[in-house]
């Protein structure tokens, strides 16, 4: 069926989806407690949405939509504490992480919803691969016009979300040397990447959504796993690169960093993006990826290199009047901490040291799961 007109928003609100791992308290390992979590769940009023996810070690969990840093965050901290209650009474631990550092794919099991199975009959082994955990922030936006500019103005500062997310440096028992492994996972479906260079929403609709339904590959907007998507049911576009924070402090942050720098890019007085900005889009991503903040980007525009630290620095200042306006200085701070201090790969990586075990990395994330911090 054609894609449904853009629906309109609030431009600027924000929506968050974080995906998180179910964890055995005896062993650390992933464990297969979705069923029963999100049957505990639903005895009682959540603070948001959950819903399972395509194994049975994962849940997703939503926010409403909000206008500010302080209202995201508290939700996403009642979100918290209820999952930590539930988690206590089965046993089952919580906790943030793009990948989880030692479980083995072949053990998960594909969580029994018809999109689930489908996907699994599709993708094979990759679906089962796909136990990472990701956050989606949601922007809100007038237009599916408006929604496609901002898409590919953001093209260039992907790999600061990345970078400052970045949670993934363990993967089947393993250091990867890469400070977010996920993303290689997500690469490997073939609908992955990159939205295609449209700045019309009437466009997207005719000359690219419903050629690519008339072949038979896709459906809906859900068939995409692009970095960054539309969604014109909820008339936003959806950032998908974050890997999931150990702490929902950190994604507040990241979701309110995304909501001042769009704020600044409504503007206007960036330049116009390029379908040519793309020739380096696929190097910063992994230059991001690879090494986080100390990665090294090609500014798309200007062609000079620097680092991804230096960028969010830079990025920090230009859009500081916008978080003000925002109330959203706080969230500013956060980022601007982690550039210094290193994300949560670093953290986990200090772990490992310190515990000498895989096992002692779980065991430190479900702690600073459960905890505010600063």
């Amino acid at each position: 069926m054609p894609l449904e007109p853009f629906s309109t928003s609030k431009p600027l609100t924000l929506g968050v989806e974080l995906e998180l791992q179910l964890v055995s308290l005896s062993d650390f390992d992933l464990v297969d407690a979705s069923p029963d979590m999100l049957a505990l769940l639903a005895r009682k009023r959540f603070p948001g949405n959950v819903v399972p996810e395509i194994t049975e070690s994962m849940i997703e969990v939503s926010t409403d939509i909000h206008t500010g840093y302080y209202g995201l965050l508290s939700q996403l901290r009642e979100i918290r504490d209820a999952l930590v209650h539930a988690g206590d009474m089965l046993n089952v631990g919580v906790c943030g992480g793009g990948t989880h550092p030692f479980q083995k794919w072949s053990e998960r099991k594909i969580f029994s919803k018809p999109r689930f199975k489908e996907v699994s009959t599709l993708y094979g082994y990759l679906a089962k691969q796909f136990t990472i955990f990701g956050q989606h922030v949601h922007v809100g936006c007038g237009s599916g016009d408006e929604a496609l500019n901002l898409l590919h103005c953001l093209n260039r500062f992907v790999p600061h979300f990345i970078a400052l997310s970045a949670s993934s440096p363990y993967f089947q028992g393993r250091d990867t040397l890469f400070n977010s492994s996920r993303l290689n996972s997500v690469f490997a479906f073939p609908l992955s990447g990159r939205a295609p260079f449209l700045l019309s929403w009437d466009a997207f609709r005719t000359e690219f959504f419903s050629k690519m339904e008339s072949t038979g590959i896709v459906k809906s907007m859900k068939d995409f796993y692009w970095d960054i998507r539309p969604k014109p049911e909820y008339g936003t576009i959806e950032l998908r690169v974050c890997d999931t924070p150990l702490t929902v402090e950190r994604a507040a942050a990241l979701a309110c960093y995304l909501q001042a720098l769009c704020s600044y890019l409504r503007e206007g007085t960036e330049p116009a993006p390029r379908e040519e900005d793309y020739l380096v889009y696929n190097y910063n991503r992994f230059q991001a990826c690879r090494f986080g903040l100390d990665g090294t980007i090609v500014h798309p525009q200007t062609h000079e290199s620097l680092s991804v630290r230096e960028d969010i620095l830079t990025t920090l200042r230009k859009i500081e009047p916008f978080a003000a306006q925002l109330d959203c200085l706080p969230a500013l701070e956060h980022i601007y901490k982690t550039s210094h201090e290193g994300s949560d790969a670093t953290f986990l990586r200090q772990q490992r040291a310190s515990s000498g075990s895989t096992e002692g990395v779980v065991n430190a994330s479900v702690r600073r799961f459960r905890q505010d911090t600063p």
